[in-house]
């Protein structure tokens, strides 16, 4: 497993802690970092010297929501560089907000989170375990 910490960007904590404990459970070691808002985010990113593994973005979100922040993302030359692999982890999913984050955007993901604890335990585990085999600019 790659060993930057696994950035989540999720204002409703009750989901945040439901992450933790699937991650836990997964046994993945990777330390998660929670945003509440998506500018903290943007601004941990920028000032890192830290290779984040993977950003968890909920859409909806105070401030900037998810995709607004995924934008300032790809318009910024080093994060850009960075190439964090990005992954919009959702309850609210509509097709036409699919079509946008695809089209207009550079996202690895959009899942829509599960209704069960074993549902988001098994998106999550899939998404972990496939960024940790992927080859991609920031792999090592």
């Amino acid at each position: 497993m790659r060993s930057g910490p696994i950035v989540l960007i999720e204002d409703d904590a009750d989901d945040k802690a439901i992450i933790e404990e699937i991650l836990d459970d997964l046994k993945v070691k990777n330390k998660l970092l929670w945003f509440i808002k998506s500018t903290d985010a943007l601004q941990y990113l920028i000032t890192t010297s830290d290779q984040p593994f993977l950003i968890f973005c909920d859409v909806n979100i105070p401030g900037d929501n998810g995709i607004e922040h995924k934008r300032q993302i790809d318009q910024n030359p080093y994060l850009r560089r960075k190439s964090i692999p990005f992954v919009f982890y959702s309850t609210s999913v509509d097709q036409e907000t699919i079509n946008e984050v695809y089209s207009e955007m550079t996202v690895q993901g959009f899942f829509q989170k599960g209704n069960t604890y074993e549902e988001m335990k098994t998106y999550i585990r899939i998404i972990v375990d496939y960024w940790t085999i992927c080859r991609h600019p920031n792999t090592r």
